[in-house]
């Protein structure tokens, strides 16, 4: 017992650094990572593997460095996208590797395979997941999270879920995901911009039985401190290096879909999220150029190409989906086929291919809002059920 009161006083004093700044319009919170009498009862004499990323820190310090500091026996780490330092760009494959400062082995859970095998999950008891997640569908991060599940599920370990914040958690938007479109940018029958936390989606994939063939997951969140649904809840670390900060995180439900277009969101550029454009000037006026650039965008689209478009800086944060900046590409386009230059990424992302056919058939913005509306009121009630927060 002396034991585990030293760890939980020396994490305790690690996460006095503030995790996000408080203004008028937002609200702060402490990651579910801070509580450590909850989550480190659990650890003691358990083998522990950790689903973590670059974002997975104890104040300043990572997570997986803090917990071996203070001898938790982790014996190996889960990387997402991005890696586990969260330096790999966006769709990199990632491999497997050593960590080199801890020396534990790294299992990617981003390339060849998405899921833990049954060998990797008998070196461990439990595992602790603790990414910052922005809270939407095709970040691919929960789908992450819905494979650990089910390997845990499978081979009958518990997964702690350090929760934590979500930055566009004061809205739910867009369309549900039509099952026939169903990837590892849409694993789930949610919104693009599903209103809940990681330990609040987690237990709605529990509760839904979307696990598949009656899995459950031994499934334990540690709630976040201070976070609410009804406020933006700011956070100060860049979740994955093309977010390097709270607007872009803002912008990025209404620009994702032109990952599927040639439309280019600003990789390559310091601008990532923040600007939009294309080789052309019937796009805009605003000018910049994608270049490559180490750990954020090796082969950005239009890579050393002048581009033309908007620059959205300056724009106001969203409340919602912004469709005006997909419809006025678009327009600007006026050719499908030059625009839609991955169709089927672009519906994947929006998980149907209804939004892309009714932009093509111009159908206005309003209208296209108001087909969601069924799936959204559906969702909405089964929401209410698994909220962890006011």
């Amino acid at each position: 017992m002396t034991r585990l009161l030293a760890l939980t006083t020396a994490i305790m004093l690690a996460c006095t650094a503030p995790q996000a700044a408080q203004t008028d319009d937002t609200s702060a919170a402490t990651p579910g990572n801070a509580r450590t009498s909850e989550y480190l009862p659990m650890l003691e004499g358990k083998r522990v593997g950790l689903l973590v990323n670059h974002t997975s820190t104890v104040g300043t310090r990572h997570l997986c460095d803090t917990l071996l500091s203070l001898g938790v026996d982790v014996r190996i780490i889960f990387a997402p996208e991005h890696g586990f330092r969260g330096t790999a760009d966006a769709g990199e494959h990632v491999d497997n590797a050593t960590d080199a400062v801890s020396g534990l082995p790294i299992v990617s859970l981003y390339g060849k395979r998405k899921q833990p095998s049954a060998d990797d999950m008998a070196k461990v008891d439990v595992v602790i997941y603790d990414i910052q997640d922005v809270g939407v569908r095709f970040y691919t991060y929960i789908s992450s999270l819905h494979y650990m599940m089910k390997a845990c599920a499978q081979a009958g370990k518990k997964l702690i879920v350090l929760d934590r914040p979500n930055p566009n958690g004061d809205y739910v938007d867009g369309p549900v995901l039509d099952s026939r479109f169903r990837s590892f940018v849409g694993m789930h029958p949610i919104p693009i911009v599903y209103g809940l936390t990681a330990g609040e989606l987690a237990t709605m994939i529990n509760g839904e039985g979307w696990l598949g063939d009656n899995h459950v997951c031994n499934l334990t969140v540690v709630k976040a401190q201070g976070y609410r649904h009804g406020k933006v809840c700011r956070i100060e670390k860049s979740p994955s290096p093309n977010l390097p900060n709270m607007h872009a995180i803002r912008l990025y439900p209404s620009l994702c879909f032109f990952e599927g277009t040639n439309i280019s969101v600003g990789r390559g550029t310091p601008m990532p999220f923040e600007v939009i454009g294309a080789p052309g000037k019937q796009y805009g006026q605003f000018e910049f150029t994608p270049v490559a650039i180490e750990g954020k965008a090796k082969n950005p689209p239009h890579r050393n190409t002048l581009c033309h478009g908007a620059d959205l800086r300056n724009v106001p944060d969203p409340k919602r989906i912004d469709l005006s900046y997909v419809t006025d590409m678009y327009r600007r386009c006026g050719n499908p086929e030059t625009f839609f230059t991955n169709a089927r990424f672009f519906d994947l992302l929006a998980g149907t291919d209804s939004l892309r056919k009714q932009i093509t058939a111009g159908v206005t913005a309003d209208d296209i809002r108001a087909s969601w509306q069924e799936g959204l009121n559906q969702y909405n009630i089964i929401r209410k059920k698994y909220l962890l927060y006011e």
